[in-house]
């Protein structure tokens, strides 16, 4: 499996480093979505198994999208800022830098000992360890392959927390990273007791009103350019305001663009505090990461993020351009 050059390790060894120690932290990026949740929960179980103290913190304080309340654990996750307890390993999932794991910086600065576990490509490395694979789906793929390294039980929770990851962050599987590994990682999770249905219930089938709403307004600000080739939206804090719509409402709403035909790369911007965040998703072989990278962003191929200061219309003129610029 490919790695990046940060990689100094494997998950084999990886294994025989988390059985020799006994203290864990576990954290993720923040504003946690599936994949990041869902590693830190299926680690946590694993480390448990294993007769670990382990603790999986929020990187900022916010609450998780309520869709993913029914993960084992997460109702046990603490804040990183409210966090006063010893750091022995700290363990970063589903994260590549200090920048993204908010409040948790203070617990790697305290621990003794730190990992991480990832599929994001990164010119930099946090952790004594890291073991970064961008070709896996989702960071849970990564979670599953440790558990069996461990050979530890992976059924029940630890597998409804990998599985979870996985579907979410290959889009249900129709993303351009559902590749033959993430396929087979999925049957060994259902074989492991996974209801594949329990979770896209859950997951895709459990939208709020406000979600819909505010999905309404989003159709309203949309605009198809480049002869149909790409679709760019926003919400404004007044679109969440009116529609009593919170942050997690609107993760939906890049997938409606997404899925017009023709369109080839999609762009959702949305306001939040004084600056506009953006998310950007493919359909083709556009490499989408390059283009949020210009904005200081980044992420995979096919989906990545990015802030951008100043006000809705400016973002849009200058999100537009660099579309276009990708698209010629």
């Amino acid at each position: 499996m490919p790695v990046t050059p940060q990689t100094n390790v494997s998950l084999t060894e990886i294994s025989a480093v988390l059985k020799s120690r006994d203290d864990y932290v576990i954290c993720g990026h923040v504003s946690p979505d599936g994949d990041c949740l869902g590693s830190q929960l299926a680690l946590a179980g694993i480390l448990r198994r294993l007769g670990k103290r382990v603790t999986c913190v929020l990187a900022k304080p916010e609450k998780p999208d309520v869709r993913l309340s029914f993960l084992p654990g997460l109702a046990d996750m603490v804040y990183a800022r409210d966090f006063m307890g010893e750091v022995g390993t700290f363990v970063a999932v589903d994260v590549p830098n200090r920048e993204r794991i908010g409040d948790a910086s203070r617990l790697l600065d305290e621990a003794e000992y730190s990992i991480t576990i990832d599929h994001h490509a990164y010119p930099e490395t946090m952790s004594t360890l890291t073991y970064c694979n961008p070709s896996m789906a989702a960071t849970s793929m990564l979670i599953w392959e440790l558990s069996k390294c461990l050979r530890v039980d992976n059924s029940g929770d630890i597998a409804l927390c990998a599985y979870t990851g996985l579907v979410t962050d290959t889009g249900r599987f129709q993303y351009q990273n559902a590749d033959s590994r993430a396929f087979a990682s999925a049957s060994e999770m259902i074989t492991a007791g996974v209801d594949a249905s329990f979770v896209s219930r859950e997951v895709f089938q459990n939208r709020s009103e406000a979600s819909v709403l505010l999905e309404a307004c989003s159709i309203k600000h949309m605009k198809l350019f480049c002869g149909g080739q790409a679709a760019i939206s926003y919400v404004t804090r007044r679109d969440f305001e009116k529609c009593h719509a919170v942050k997690a409402d609107a993760e939906a709403l890049i997938d409606t663009l997404r899925s017009i035909a023709g369109v080839r790369v999609a762009c959702m911007l949305r306001e939040q505090g004084d600056s506009i965040r953006g998310s950007f998703r493919a359909k083709d072989d556009t490499d989408v990461a390059a283009i949020a990278a210009s904005f200081g962003g980044g992420g995979h191929k096919a989906a990545a993020g990015f802030s951008i200061e100043g006000p809705i219309k400016g973002a849009l003129v200058r999100v537009e351009k660099a579309i276009e610029q990708a698209l010629k």
